[in-house]
């Protein structure tokens, strides 16, 4: 028969293997949670890296917000009477590439299209865009046919002065190829070389030069001036007959005393600018 130690010997090692049981099981268990953690963290730690290399933790957050591309200088109506308020165009949102059709009516004959160049000419382009939306160039005349071979136009008050109050700076003036410039402007393009202004050629004149607005000339002959000061906008790709004739009305002495008016009025009733694509206006003259 057992002593009590004995019974006493028997039950602390009972005790002390459900003791030492129970801490394995914890091990076990502690273990499994790390490993399944440590699963867990290498997850996030690969969708963080992610996560970093595309740029989700730059500090400088990416700008959605569209960026303006065109400055209108404003003109004061003020101290140029000639001037006429109708705002400004749109800053964002405006067209960088392609072409628009600009149909111009008159009372000359067939339509007048210019496709305008949205490329090279953006603002120039939207500027046109939004005063033919206006209906600012309707009913106006073309006042002067000038001796550098150019109908001008889009002046309501027909004084030379007149136009937006706003004005857009020269974007597309034509180079002069090198050592092709002489000491004075050259009425035709020199040998071998382009026009600097072909005939068809739509451009824009400001007074002083840079400052544009609304009045355009269309050029009725190759024109290669020395410095040129008129921006390109466009080019006249149907209704060229209609520019010839034009240039073959007499002038007369304007206001200023120069032999450019033209001796027959020259109209526009509508001006329109079509989005690339649509239908230009039929004509109510033709």
């Amino acid at each position: 028969m057992a002593s009590s130690k004995d019974r006493q010997r028997k039950l602390a090692r009972a005790k002390l293997d459900r003791q030492m049981a129970r801490r394995a099981a914890n091990e076990r268990r502690r273990r499994r949670l790390l490993a399944g953690a440590g699963a867990v963290v290498a997850v996030l730690l690969i969708a963080v890296g992610g996560a970093w290399i595309g740029g989700a933790f730059d500090s400088k957050k990416t700008d959605t917000t569209a960026q303006d591309m065109c400055a209108w200088t404003p003109q004061s109506a003020s101290s140029n009477t000639s001037l006429k308020e109708v705002g400004t165009p749109p800053t964002k949102g405006i067209p960088t590439s392609g072409t628009e059709a600009m149909t111009i009516n008159t009372n000359q004959g067939e339509p007048i299209v210019v496709s305008l160049d949205v490329t090279d000419a953006p603002c120039s382009s939207e500027s046109l865009k939004y005063l033919a939306g206006k209906k600012f160039f309707d009913n106006t005349d073309c006042h002067e046919i000038t001796t550098d071979g150019a109908v001008r136009c889009g002046d309501p008050s027909g004084t030379g002065q007149g136009g937006p109050t706003y004005s857009i700076y020269s974007e597309n003036l034509p180079s002069v190829p090198d050592g092709s410039a002489g000491p004075s402007p050259a009425p035709s393009s020199a040998a071998g070389q382009a026009p600097l202004y072909p005939k068809g050629t739509v451009a824009l004149i400001g007074d002083p030069p840079g400052t544009n607005g609304s009045q355009f000339l269309i050029f009725f002959k190759d024109f290669s001036p020395a410095t040129p000061e008129y921006p390109i906008v466009g080019t006249v790709t149907s209704g060229l007959d209609t520019v010839t004739k034009m240039s073959k009305i007499p002038t007369v002495a304007n206001t200023a005393g120069d032999k450019v008016k033209p001796s027959k009025k020259i109209t526009i009733s509508t001006l329109t600018v079509a989005d690339p694509g649509a239908a230009p206006a039929a004509s109510a003259d033709s």
